[in-house]
């Protein structure tokens, strides 16, 4: 994902793949928790980012079953 400028709008990650991991939490879409999901709506640019910047994390992580392999 590219880095946004500050004065942009903060993008939501959203791939409409919305199924939820019982091992991680996390939508295997998006990787977003369901409690960063329901706070996007209300959430400010800054919190956006950071929701964003640990999506970016677990995106770095092996998938579940890769990890239990």
């Amino acid at each position: 994902m590219k880095p946004q400028p500050e004065f942009a709008a903060v993008a939501s990650p959203c791939i409409n793949l919305c199924q939820m991991d019982g091992a991680t939490g996390w939508c295997r879409g998006c990787r977003r928790t369901l409690a960063e999901i329901a706070a996007w709506s209300g959430a400010d640019d800054a919190e956006k980012r950071r929701i964003l910047a640990a999506v970016e994390e677990r995106r770095a992580e092996p998938e579940p079953a890769a990890r239990a392999a």
